[in-house]
């Protein structure tokens, strides 16, 4: 019996051994906290949206507007992450939101607010998120001393956001019903203020980086031709820009089959949402169990496949409890899919590209997102909700299929990579072994 809790604990330790760094350490506790009120955010926004215009295309519209300008700013932010600061260029990102969180609390409390003001606020939010996601994502090396270590922390970075996304929504639907939408936006910008201060508190390391020889437009030419031209990072960008293309936007029809296809209430917009959490927390806690970022490029088709069957299924259900499984299946596959790409990108990538490679990360991710938010918008307002979610899965599972096919070529590609930065070990030593053997012996 001892010896079981023993394991156990050893298994929780192995499972969050990147908490070990001070610094992913505070940033894992401020972002946690930050995240909930985020997520509290997003619920409240789009109900608010649907209660004042009742039009799914205008849920398209606010969710366009917030996304749009990672795909226009993208290559260019990558460009400014890899030559400046990343931790200044966060706490900047972070007071700004902030600043857009109070004053769209201040307008909904008092009564101010309208369509177009959060089309406004949405589209400065996005003009944030263009510099905020790739430098966060290509900070997180910066946090963890060892490479070996990087997978982890990802999949920590997931959990953090799924379990969020858990706990935010359900708050969210209980504070909506009772209070309304901007007690919400108030405590989302409260939690901004947690994340800032566990920002000031890091110790960073100078990145190493030689002056600036090259023009801006000669680096942004540069990082296109790497992800153009690298198979292993071309195949994983499109296939998550399909993904967000035409799956990722269910998130912004979820009030459509919230009140109008399963008749509930924010509160069952709130549970719909958690479920997705729910699903995506087993994710990360699976990809954070593993001990090694070798086979990731075979998960994610694997994982694509249940998020596409799991949406397709999502658009024929009208019983709660059976929507509600689910979304927690769509949950477990969008996660393990987008962290597992992250990762084998970050492994691959080289140092001095990895803000570029992040901002086409963010482009295909995040980018992509407000086409299919009016694509997805439109077409649930012509053929309803259901069908344009079929629609959107079945797109998915194709480009699943396609990438499987490509696996043979990626995992030829990416193996040598794993051996030269030493994931591989036994390979690694055996090389060195085999170098020392064949090289003549000295004088």
């Amino acid at each position: 019996m001892k010896s079981n809790r023993n394991n156990a604990v050893e298994g929780l330790k192995y499972i969050f051994r990147t908490l070990q760094y001070r610094n992913y350490r505070l940033y894992f506790g401020g972002q946690g906290i930050s995240l909930i009120g985020t997520w509290m955010a997003k619920i409240a926004m789009s109900w608010l949206v649907y209660r004042l215009t009742n039009s799914a295309f205008l849920l398209g519209i606010v969710g366009f507007t917030s996304q749009i300008p990672t795909f226009f700013l993208g290559p260019f932010s990558g460009v400014v992450v890899d030559r400046l600061n990343r931790l200044r260029i966060i706490i900047t990102t972070q007071t700004l939101y902030t600043i857009q969180a109070f004053v769209l609390a201040f307008l909904v409390l008092f009564g101010h607010i309208q369509v177009w003001q959060i089309i406004l606020l949405s589209t400065l939010a996005g003009l944030v998120d263009a510099f905020d996601i790739p430098a966060r994502q290509s900070f997180v090396i910066e946090m963890v001393e060892k490479k070996e270590d990087l997978g982890n922390a990802i999949a920590l970075n997931s959990m953090m956001f799924n379990g969020a996304r858990l706990i935010g929504p359900s708050i969210a639907g209980i504070l909506i019903a009772i209070v309304g939408e901007g007690t919400c936006f108030l405590i989302n910008g409260i939690s901004f203020l947690a994340v800032i201060y566990a920002l000031f508190l890091m110790k960073i390391s100078p990145r190493k980086s030689e002056p600036q020889k090259t023009h801006i437009f000669q680096e942004l030419r540069e990082g296109f031709n790497y992800a153009f031209y690298f198979i292993p990072i071309r195949t994983i960008l499109l296939l998550l820009g399909l993904y967000s293309l035409m799956g990722a936007p269910y998130i912004v029809l979820m009030p459509v089959f919230a009140r109008d296809i399963l008749h509930g209430g924010p509160h069952t917009l709130g549970f719909l949402m958690g479920a997705t959490g729910i699903g995506a927390l087993i994710g990360a806690l699976f990809l954070a169990s593993r001990k090694k970022v070798v086979g990731l490029e075979k998960i994610i088709p694997l994982a694509g496949t249940i998020f596409s069957i799991g949406i397709i299924a999502f658009s024929f259900s009208r019983i709660l409890l059976v929507s509600l499984i689910l979304m927690v299946s769509a949950g477990f596959g969008i996660m393990v899919q987008i962290a597992s790409s992250n990762t084998v990108l970050q492994t691959i990538v080289d140092d001095d590209k990895r803000g570029r490679i992040m901002s086409f990360y963010a482009m295909a991710l995040i980018g992509t997102t407000p086409f299919g938010s009016l694509i997805s918008g439109y077409l649930a307002s012509k053929i309803g909700a259901g069908n344009t979610l079929m629609i959107g899965g079945i797109c998915c599972l194709v480009g699943v299929i396609i990438f499987y096919n490509k696996l043979p070529v990626l995992r030829k590609t990416i193996h040598p990579i794993y051996v030269k930065i030493g994931i591989i070990p036994e390979v690694a030593k055996g090389l060195r072994i085999a170098t020392e053997l064949s090289s003549p012996p000295d004088n």
